[in-house]
């Protein structure tokens, strides 16, 4: 079965797993990227002013011959314009007269927190957004927020994993507390940017007895927290494994308790990270090295 939906604080419901079109597409057409996702069964699309794919991603929502009520939109004000300019610009760039779900992309935008939320909140009564959110707002810009809001955010969108879920605890539970939210990005860095630390042997291990892979895993572990993934790839494959994780049997108590324990440890060192690429690839360096050494000695001796 499909991930499905969550709703939010404000009634509305949106998909619980997204496409991101972020990080590495920034700048890049991403119409074709969009459109395979769309196909292999996303239907919840994330850009942002800040990363220079609206337009292409305006070409897939057009391209996909979908309703409009079967795609779920989000984007981002990343303060390169005014609010009121980049909601907008935005929409005519998608090609949409509206937005799903409209973010303040980061708390480093915000000039006058409570002015600048107001326009957000007008941005909703006019329609050009049907829900409101922040992202990357951490537990006491959240609280300043929901102090003068008059519309809640429905969503925060922040960087979670393993490694940083210690750190984010108490904002879950402020979100949890006011119907927020969370959202995750990054999520797969335990693989993709700290391979070699603690989380890989529970990870592996939940792996094993499940017959799935460390990704799914670490998805999985996502979704037992209560928080939505924003995810990416330009392979198919990659695509649908994302997807197939809602069909997997949910991590043990114990195992998400391990996982837990094992990301409060932090993430591997540098000196860590390079000791075990080296020990991976031992059966290369080590002979080449040693036969450094011998012709090395081979030519003093020679002298």
């Amino acid at each position: 079965m499909p991930f499905g939906t969550v709703k939010l604080n404000d009634g509305n419901e949106m998909p619980v797993i997204a496409f991101g079109t972020g990080s590495k597409w920034k700048g890049q057409d991403v119409t074709d990227y969009v459109l395979q996702a769309i196909e292999t069964g996303f239907s919840h699309i994330d850009t942002a002013q800040w990363y220079k794919t609206e337009d292409s991603v305006g070409r897939a929502i057009h391209d996909s011959a979908l309703g409009r009520s079967e795609l779920f939109i989000t984007t981002k004000w990343s303060g390169l314009t005014s609010i009121s300019e980049a909601i907008h610009n935005s929409l005519d760039q998608l090609g949409l007269k509206q937005v799903d779900l409209y973010l303040i992309h980061n708390p480093a935008f915000i000039k006058d927190m409570e002015a600048d939320w107001r326009e957000f909140e007008k941005i909703k009564d006019a329609g050009l957004a049907k829900s409101i959110g922040v992202s990357n707002f951490n537990l006491n810009q959240l609280q300043d927020l929901i102090k003068i809001a008059k519309v809640k955010p429905a969503v925060n969108q922040i960087l979670f994993h393993p490694y940083n879920y210690a750190e984010n605890k108490e904002l879950l539970a402020f979100s949890a507390k006011h119907g927020i939210v969370t959202e995750a990005y990054s999520s797969l860095q335990p693989i993709t940017k700290y391979p070699g630390g603690p989380v890989d042997e529970p990870v592996n291990a939940a792996a094993k007895r499940l017959n799935i892979s460390p990704v799914q895993v670490l998805l999985s572990w996502v979704r037992s927290k209560g928080v939505a993934i924003v995810t990416t790839s330009s392979s198919r494959e990659h695509l649908q494994e994302y997807l197939d994780t809602a069909d997997i049997p949910p991590l043990t108590g114990e195992e998400i308790a391990a996982i837990d324990e094992a990301g409060a440890q932090g993430p591997p060192t540098p000196f860590r990270q390079w000791r075990n690429n080296m020990y991976k690839t031992r059966y290369i360096w080590v002979p080449a090295m040693l036969l450094q050494i011998v012709g090395y000695i081979y030519l003093t001796s020679r002298k």
